[in-house]
């Protein structure tokens, strides 16, 4: 793929994780919660460039790091999640303040990474952007798959786990349907 359709892509998926993250909604632990993930890595290792042959080990190395903040980037955002049991049963889980901010983390230091290759001279190809984008879904994913079946299956309301700042007072909106 091109450039351009992989900037596209990275963007869409961005957008529509960002919006339905941040909307209450039902986890569902036995679907298949790692193949959106594992679809955008195996097109990110596909592409040729994702090392600099010119610059192989400053590539690697900044590679390397964009997926070890995937990998941060990906556990906080989930431990910033917050998840609930309704008294139906059913689990749910909604974005709080606090993994906006993740986000924004995660993509100032991406924009880090990638003035500093520029700076070394790396060409950097979006296939690395997209495949730590993979690694943030997938760890942010199992995490809270794993955190929704800690939680009892039948409990009430209060059968919450607890997200950062968790203790702050929440003000509760309805959510439109």
């Amino acid at each position: 793929m091109s450039g351009l359709v992989n900037a596209l892509l990275i963007v869409a998926v961005v957008v529509v994780v960002i919006v339905r993250q941040f909307r209450a909604r039902p986890v569902d632990t036995g679907r298949r919660w790692w193949l959106v993930p594992v679809i955008l890595a195996v097109v990110a290792l596909r592409e040729p460039g994702i090392l600099d042959a010119h610059h192989r080990t400053a590539s690697a190395a900044l590679l390397g790091t964009e997926l070890l903040v995937g990998l941060v980037m990906g556990a906080a955002w989930a431990w910033t999640t917050r998840v609930w049991t309704e008294a139906d049963g059913v689990v749910w889980t909604k974005s709080t303040r606090a993994s906006a901010f993740v986000w924004f983390g995660g993509i100032a230091v991406r924009v880090g990474l990638y003035a500093l290759g520029a700076a070394v001279g790396v060409h950097q190809d979006s296939a690395a952007l997209m495949l730590g984008l993979a690694v943030t879904l997938l760890v942010r994913a199992g995490i809270l798959v794993w955190r929704a079946q800690s939680l009892p299956s039948a409990a009430p309301v209060s059968g919450s786990t607890r997200a950062y700042r968790d203790d702050m007072a929440q003000v509760t909106r309805k959510e439109g349907v």
